[in-house]
């Protein structure tokens, strides 16, 4: 009793800081094969040739070629990304005094973790920003692309929600920060929740059992706290059972004109049953097709099965994120979740095109697996992401430009489906060479935090290894100093956790 009254004091205090009123975005991603090697491409930099050179050097990390798409090689296509999981894992590790693996780095996840300034589309769609600076490294230059969404509608505006919360309840969720804390957490939302949305709530350790059939909020709010509250640890983690029961409870709860989204929280350290990915999603292959059933991942634990959550959430049409702590489980629970009902876009891609005129090689940093091959960009048929209202996608390149030359540098379209009727749309946005900064470090200030999360993600993925660094790439120690002055000018409380997060990456990464 002492345990459960805990609970709801803890809610109390964690509501009273919420502010009034839901962002609600709709977010996720698809597309592309997960690399399975740890050094991710990240020395190979691809030419940008004339059109008609025949030429196409995309290649794997042993350095042969491989061709995904036909030449020339002046286009960069990638399904929508808005991850954040590798982030928050690699912030968990550091403060424990230990590097993450350099496989658990993914760049464009740490981009994603911070505001950005973009303007935003007045409707459904998204707004297209191109911009880019000049490092201190000859013809070299980062170039950022980004994308937004309208603003998010207000709270009683969004489609009703139909969430199936599927909670693991092995033994190794036993340790502080895990099961304990995905209780307190549900039970905010809980009761952030409209009496309009439904919950149901799934189990499983060696089993899967449902605790909670789909449930309206409304009138039953102290029946699902009480499903919630009453979950102990026990046994072995039999991951594939509980997504396998998790969708089916959602199919069987299925709720017309709502958002139906399955919420699976886990340290994903699968054990028994199916371990891989692809075999547990083709048995769930039904209710995320024919339903459109979309998949919200949150992972917990200082051991984390981070390759396992993230591939599910990439072929689940959905999303991941990562907590360690309170304050961010109250971040996911009570804002960033609900913010994850509404869609504006589905099947979401992105293409670069840089003019071989003035674009000598390019990179894109990160999105390792989510590339997809040039001319699938239009092919509706070929998966992307999954977005909502309210939010922002970002993606870096470092680009080197042809000495002297000016003009037209590249073109970025984004081309999406809408949810509802599958009309596809797209939508441009152009840099010229003239438009480039002159110096990184005097660029916009968001501009400059996406350039430092980058930077930072790309030093943890190298690790010990000599592999070249980005362009323009500071010391760590110097980043730190940037994130510090950025933290002072933005007055945002993620880029001052940036800048403690890098700190504490310097006494352990070699070199720095």
């Amino acid at each position: 009793m002492a345990r459960y009254g805990t609970r709801r004091r803890w809610r109390g205090a964690v509501l009273a800081l919420t502010t009034a009123g839901l962002l609600l975005t709709g977010c996720g991603q698809g597309g592309g094969d997960r690399a399975t090697d740890s050094s991710d491409k990240s020395g190979d930099y691809h030419p940008a040739p004339a059109p008609d050179s025949g030429e196409y050097d995309e290649r794997d990390d042993d350095g042969t070629s491989r061709d995904i798409a036909p030449a020339p090689d002046h286009l960069s296509t990638f399904a929508l990304d808005v991850d954040t999981a590798s982030y928050g894992y690699a912030r968990r590790t550091l403060a424990e005094g230990r590097l993450p693996d350099p496989w658990t780095v993914r760049p464009e996840e740490f981009v994603n973790s911070f505001r950005q300034d973009y303007d935003r589309p007045d409707g459904d769609g998204f707004s297209v920003t191109v911009d880019g600076a000049r490092t201190d490294r000859e013809d070299w230059s980062l170039v950022r692309v980004g994308l937004a969404t309208r603003a998010a509608q207000a709270e009683e505006e969004r489609p009703r929600a139909a969430l199936t919360f599927v909670i693991d309840i092995s033994g190794s969720m036993s340790e502080e920060g895990r099961l304990d804390l995905a209780q307190e957490s549900l039970g905010v939302m809980t009761d952030r929740l409209r009496d309009d949305d439904s919950v149901a709530v799934v189990t499983f350790s060696d089993e899967a059992e449902t605790v909670l059939p789909m449930t309206r909020v409304g009138g039953n709010r102290d029946a699902i706290h009480d499903a919630v509250d009453s979950l102990e640890p026990t046994l072995s983690t039999n991951l594939q059972a509980g997504v396998e029961t998790g969708y089916a409870t959602a199919v069987e709860g299925l709720r017309e004109g709502a958002t139906n989204r399955v919420v699976l929280i886990s340290d994903a350290l699968a054990n028994t049953g199916a371990t891989d990915a692809d075999t547990i999603l083709e048995r769930i292959a039904g209710a995320r097709q024919e339903h459109g059933i979309t998949l919200f991942g949150v992972g917990v634990g200082s051991d984390y099965g981070d390759a396992l959550m993230e591939r599910l959430a990439d072929k689940g049409d959905g999303h991941t994120v990562y907590v360690s702590g309170e304050e961010e489980a109250h971040e996911v629970f009570s804002e960033q979740l609900p913010r994850n009902i509404d869609l504006t876009a589905r099947d979401a891609k992105a293409q670069v095109a840089f003019d071989p005129e003035t674009v000598e090689e390019f990179r894109l940093i990160g999105y390792d697996n989510r590339r997809v091959a040039d001319d699938d960009f239009r092919d509706d048929r070929v998966d992307g992401g999954e977005i909502g209202p309210g939010h922002t996608v970002t993606a870096v390149y470092a680009v080197r430009t042809v000495p002297g030359a000016d003009g037209h540098l590249a073109t970025a379209t984004v081309r999406w489906q809408d949810p509802d009727t599958r009309a596809p749309h797209e939508e441009s946005g152009r840099l010229e060479r003239a438009s480039l900064d002159d110096d990184l470090w005097s660029a916009s200030p968001r501009f400059q935090v996406t350039a430092v999360a980058a930077y930072f993600a790309d030093a943890l993925r190298r690790g010990g290894d000599r592999r070249p660094a980005l362009p323009g790439a500071p010391p760590l120690s110097e980043l730190a100093g940037h994130a510090e002055a950025l933290a002072d000018a933005t007055e945002d409380r993620a880029v001052r956790d940036l800048a403690t997060t890098i700190h504490r990456a310097l006494p352990l990464h070699p070199g720095d």
